[in-house]
Formats: structure tokens, sequence, C-alpha cells
């Protein structure tokens, strides 16, 4: 039997810029080495980060868990498969969650339009 996790998510583009404006330490408690060299490299970079953060915001809600005292969105990030389709890896906490789980499959969509970032997140999990 399978078992299916899905969260979503929305970010305001606009909102997620004046946050990083306003405290530019949240960047590198957010965002991973690598997510930042990808949004970094595009003209609107702040369109690509919050693609990645209402990424890992639909993740959390996939896990079924939000951030606790311990946890870090590093330990979630969304890397690029050389086709460009984004992909999650999990490590720390959400790769324990994931486990415990059993999620054998993850998949993640990431849309931007106007003044708004979505992502979509499904795992499947294999019930026994």
């Amino acid at each position: 039997m399978i078992k299916i996790y899905q969260g979503i998510d929305i970010v305001d583009i606009t909102k997620l810029r004046k946050m990083l404006q306003k405290n530019s330490a949240l960047i590198d408690e957010i965002f991973t080495e690598k997510e930042l060299e990808y949004c970094l490299s595009h003209k609107n970079h702040v369109i690509h980060l919050a693609g990645r953060f209402a990424a890992k915001e639909a993740c959390l809600k996939a896990l079924g868990t939000g951030l606790t005292s311990g946890t870090s969105l590093k330990d979630i990030e969304v890397i690029n498969h050389p086709s460009g389709r984004p992909e999650l890896s999990l490590k720390g906490w959400a790769a324990r969650i994931s486990r415990s789980r059993k999620v054998v499959q993850k998949s993640v969509s990431i849309s931007h339009a106007g003044d708004y970032a979505v992502a979509s997140v499904i795992m499947l999990g294999n019930v026994v």
C-alpha cells in the first residue's frame, strides 16, 4: 500500500524581498550554498529564492511538521536536475522524518508569476 503526503505553499515575492532587505542574515539561515549559487546567478534572483522558500514550506507540510527548536530549513534543499527540473534533497531531521514515513519517492514543482511563487511537494511512502 502507498501513502501520499502532499504540501503546497505560496510566497509573496515582494514581502520576501522586504524581509531579506530588512534582515540580510536570513538568507544564510534559509538557503544552502547550492541554492544561493543557483538563485543569485539569475538577474531577478528574488523570484527564484521565493520559489525555493515555497518549496521548503511545502515540504514541511508534506512531512507533517513545522520548524521547531533544533530544525533548520537548510536540511531541505532544492537542487536542479541537469534538465533543470527541481528536486528535493533532505538531510538531518527532514531525512529522519522522511525515513520514518518510509518515503520512497518525492516530487517538487515550483512556479512563479507576477508577485507570487508557488510550490507543491508530493511524497509517496510505503506502508506495510
